[in-house]
């Protein structure tokens, strides 16, 4: 009796946020298609930001949008697997590999210690290296689930990497002119260096054909290594809560999983998608189903960030900065020296 009044009272609570997330998507998507140098995603968060800040959210929309935000943003993770084919990922080359991995490995790593020095929030300064480091709000929010962080966090995260995600679509083509990069250069300096896909196939399409499949198959190349890294993430935070307490008993039902359920998801896709059993009917549909399932969450996502926090936080902003330049560097001195 219970799970039937739950299950009854399931479209009251969640409908109401879950319309106005769809509402943004169909909002996000019209905007795009005027300024394709904006994606669906970062149109959404932009517009769940403004929501919370205008003071326009009803707490009576908050289980929908945390359905979204959470559930949605899930589903979307694991599609996204299946937009990666290795063997194309691998036809980029040994050389623009080891750049890739490279400006992934190290500024992932370097990030937290950075913000160590800079007192920036350990959850805080993990979520910008996942974001800055791999791919994006879609790290952010998979590092999440194996990190110790909190929404404050994600928020203080999503916000980062927007504003320098964004700016980077200006800047990176533009330096690339004044450097003299040659098409292929630019490509794989996007893919390895910028952070949202979407960006990057932003960058590519104004260059080109060539420099698009070059620049978004890098990209694909940093997003391959999500599912290692949350794992090694999750890994290590296990080992640091055992030597914590090492007489603690065990939690009930055993060790957590080494990586949340989602992104093992996303990994068996990526299998799936290498070994070329689906038909590319199917393979071609998924990556705008993908676009507004990912909006929709990052918009939900953007109900929590709050300007003036963001403001107030000055130093995750710096760290941001520096992680961007960071990763930027590197890829940028790897493509001068092995492209």
């Amino acid at each position: 009796m219970v799970s039937l009044t739950v299950t009854r009272a399931w479209p009251r609570l969640h409908l109401p946020g879950i319309a106005l997330a769809a509402a943004a998507v169909a909002m996000a998507l019209v905007v795009s298609r005027f300024l394709p140098a904006l994606s669906p995603a970062i149109i959404a968060v932009t517009a769940g930001a403004a929501f919370h800040n205008l003071g326009w959210l009803h707490e009576r929309l908050r289980p929908g949008l945390q359905f979204v935000a959470k559930r949605v943003l899930r589903v979307a993770i694991v599609l996204l697997g299946l937009q990666i084919a290795l063997p194309q990922v691998l036809t980029l080359g040994a050389p623009t590999l080891l750049i890739v991995a490279a400006a992934t490995g190290l500024t992932f790593v370097l990030t937290p210690l950075l913000g160590r020095w800079l007192r920036v929030a350990p959850g805080t300064a993990l979520l910008i290296a996942a974001g800055v480091s791999i791919c994006g709000a879609s790290a952010i929010a998979a590092m999440h689930e194996s990190a110790d962080s909190d929404d404050d966090d994600v928020a203080s995260a999503l916000g980062v990497i927007t504003v320098y995600g964004t700016a980077a679509i200006v800047a990176v083509p533009l330096l690339a002119a004044w450097l003299g990069l040659t098409g292929r250069q630019l490509g794989v300096w996007a893919g390895a260096a910028v952070h949202e896909v979407a960006q990057v196939a932003a960058i590519g399409a104004a260059s080109g054909a060539a420099v698009l499949g070059v620049a978004i198959t890098a990209k694909l190349a940093r997003v391959v290594l999500l599912a290692p890294m949350v794992a090694a993430t999750t890994l290590r935070a296990q080992a640091g809560a055992t030597c914590r307490t090492p007489s603690a008993p065990a939690r009930r039902g055993g060790r957590p999983p080494i990586m949340p359920l989602f992104v093992a998801g996303f990994l068996a896709m990526v299998v799936v998608r290498s070994l070329g059993v689906l038909p590319e009917a199917l393979t071609s549909a998924v990556p705008p189903v993908t676009s507004v399932l990912l909006a929709a969450a990052l918009f939900g996502l953007g109900t929590n960030i709050d300007l003036r926090k963001l403001a107030k936080g000055g130093r995750a902003v710096l760290l941001g900065g520096i992680s961007t330049a960071l990763i930027t560097g590197i890829s940028l001195a790897g493509v001068a020296l092995l492209v």
